[in-house]
């Protein structure tokens, strides 16, 4: 579905990604982790078409589309949830929703056949589409973001942190939300700072650092190696396996 081979991208003529290859596939969420300043969000500005790509290519179902503009990159079935405030909130639910369909708004019955899709998919979001966004609580308004994103039934879907700035019970629309991207057969990207919660969720895990891709796999494995415990959580994160003992304690 989406794959990077080589990357090279950065601002001002400085590389910030030096060579990132990933890839993930259709109903696969794969999460790219790493320290502040590792190319985390790099890589969605460029798969987007925010930043042109000094070498590689970005393959779409086949198609390179790294260097094309966003708006041809949306045409192409990209689609991003940003990291925060992406809502207008003096609009309702229904409003911010048919934004994204903004570039098919004369194709209406289209339009009405996605919208309907939509709300099917997010029970939650029907029940309040009345209500202006800046009414909604944080876990509420990102589940509008992530409705508003399916309007073009996108290939795929970049996800910004999109846990910043939720209380852990709100954690639970991510969850939900995803799933519903996943089972529609959507591959999704997303960028987390929250290591844990992000590598559970995922299908795959990209860790990233210093602008390149330092370990990818299963998201389980990535988020149960020795060394990626030890960088984001001091220690183990699952109970040590038999073949891995835990080291002796000393004795009095």
């Amino acid at each position: 579905m989406i794959r990077l081979e080589g990357v090279v991208a950065g601002y001002g003529g400085g590389n910030v990604l030096q060579g990132v290859d990933l890839e993930v596939g259709p109903g696969e969420l794969g999460c790219i982790v790493g320290p502040n300043g590792a190319g985390k969000s790099t890589v969605l500005r460029a798969v987007s078409g925010i930043l042109k790509p000094s070498a590689g290519r970005i393959m779409l179902d086949g198609r390179n589309i790294a260097g094309l503009s966003p708006d041809e990159v949306l045409g192409c079935g990209v689609t991003q949830v940003p990291q925060s405030n992406g809502l207008f909130p003096t609009l309702t639910v229904k409003e911010n929703i048919l934004m994204g369909a903004y570039v098919i708004r004369r194709q209406r019955q289209l339009v009405k056949q996605r919208y309907d899709e939509v709300l099917g998919m997010f029970p939650l979001v029907a029940d309040k589409t009345g209500v202006r966004c800046g009414n909604l609580s944080g876990g509420q308004r990102r589940m509008v973001e992530f409705a508003r994103s399916l309007m073009l039934d996108p290939k795929l879907v970049l996800l910004d942190e999109p846990s910043l700035g939720l209380d852990p019970k709100s954690l639970t629309v991510i969850d939900e939300a995803v799933a519903i991207m996943r089972a529609s057969g959507k591959a999704v990207l997303m960028v987390e700072q929250n290591v844990r919660f992000g590598l559970r969720m995922a299908s795959s895990g990209i860790v990233m650092e210093s602008g390149r891709v330092l370990l990818t796999g299963p998201a389980q494995s990535v988020l149960s190696n020795p060394e990626i415990a030890d960088l984001y959580f001091g220690g183990a994160v699952h109970a040590p396996s038999a073949s891995h003992p835990p080291a002796p304690q000393p004795t009095a």
